[in-house]
């Protein structure tokens, strides 16, 4: 098969970019897809967006009967269907389907039917991590193809200088946590703040410094903020650069994430990061992290502590670095049968690269 048309939906990247939609961005580039023709649609505001996602994307594929759609951000309206094997959805997670007490009204009327129903009639899926290729594959179509195609994670804050964190705070100096994120119930900041403030119970003088813009729902937290917390809202990436480089420790208390990017870019800074016990935690982090249980504040804060205490803050650092290299080999690896497929088709992963049905 020879280069061909390709239409990338990035009607949702508009003004700042996320990290979600930093990865629709980059793994679809024109240069990465090169030679195909790759065409951009995007739009200038919500009812552009919507209109192009549910009738012009899926017409200019009905019209353009060899071009292959793709779709890295939101879920395709139900016009693809009739594209079969040529649309192709980037699933980033499915607690669209798993998680309705954590989304917002407009995930809930619009994204998560359009994800329900594109998990019924999609054909190619691609997907950013096996935990996440594991949960598609139990709800998606038996027939489809669910392949891997981790994102290869930038240097994006400039982090690559900065010495390891190898050292416990000096006497008097407090354990700073960061937490990166938007401010939304997914991302589970309650849990984070009883575990510093359970490190300060017990005689460890610690710090929560949260990066994120405020999303949607209530937070209590910010009506009456703990001493120990100091809300930095939306951080450009210099900003980041700087909080990481007098950080001790990345802490991540999220109920449920597809890939969790922050976890790996820190890690080119050599961040020790503690995150949840669960698939996609351990997927991403390996034995390079500390893993925790946020529902056990009391808990995770002593485990918190006897890893600084014990000295592993060196190893954690040094792990964090190869943990972070070792990853974007793989990606690249994803990355060389992903653009194999666009020429050979199904054949590309006759030797791996996808998620085996359950």
């Amino acid at each position: 098969m020879s280069a061909r048309r390709i239409y990338v939906d990035q009607t949702h990247i508009r003004g700042h970019v996320t990290g979600i939609e930093r990865v629709a961005r980059d793994l679809f580039a024109a240069d990465l897809l090169d030679p195909h023709d790759v065409r951009f649609v995007r739009s200038r505001g919500l009812p552009g967006m919507l209109a192009a996602q549910q009738v012009g994307l899926p017409w200019r594929g009905l019209t353009d009967r060899d071009a292959l759609v793709i779709l890295p951000g939101f879920p395709p309206g139900p016009l693809c269907a009739a594209l079969g094997e040529r649309c192709i959805l980037y699933v980033h997670d499915i607690f669209l389907m798993t998680r309705p007490q954590d989304l917002n009204w407009k995930s809930r009327l619009y994204m998560a039917p359009s994800f329900a129903l594109a998990t019924r009639y999609v054909r190619r899926f691609l997907v950013n991590s096996r935990t996440t290729g594991r949960d598609l594959r139990r709800i998606c179509r038996r027939d489809a193809l669910v392949a891997l195609l981790r994102p290869a994670v930038g240097d994006v804050f400039g982090l690559a200088g900065l010495p390891d964190r190898h050292r416990a705070p000096a006497p008097g100096e407090p354990l700073r946590l960061l937490a990166l994120g938007t401010i939304e119930p997914r991302k589970n900041y309650p849990a984070a703040i009883a575990i510093v403030a359970a490190l300060n119970r017990m005689g460890v003088p610690a710090e929560l410094h949260l990066v994120g813009r405020v999303g949607w729902g209530r937070h209590a937290f910010l009506d009456a903020p703990p001493p120990f917390l100091t809300c930095h809202g939306y951080v450009d990436d210099a900003g980041v650069r700087r909080l990481v480089e007098s950080s001790h420790l990345l802490l991540s208390t999220s109920k449920a994430e597809g890939l969790g990017l922050p976890l790996l870019e820190v890690q080119h800074g050599g961040l020790p990061v503690a995150a949840p016990v669960g698939p996609v935690f351990e997927e991403v982090l390996g034995e390079s992290g500390l893993h925790l249980d946020p529902d056990d504040p009391e808990g995770a804060a002593g485990a918190v502590a006897a890893w600084v205490a014990e000295g592993r803050l060196a190893a954690a650092a040094r792990a964090a670095r190869r943990n972070v290299a070792a990853w974007n080999t793989e990606a690249t690896r994803d990355a060389t049968r992903f653009r194999d497929f666009l020429v050979r088709g199904m054949a590309a992963y006759a030797e791996g690269g996808t998620v085996a049905t359950t």
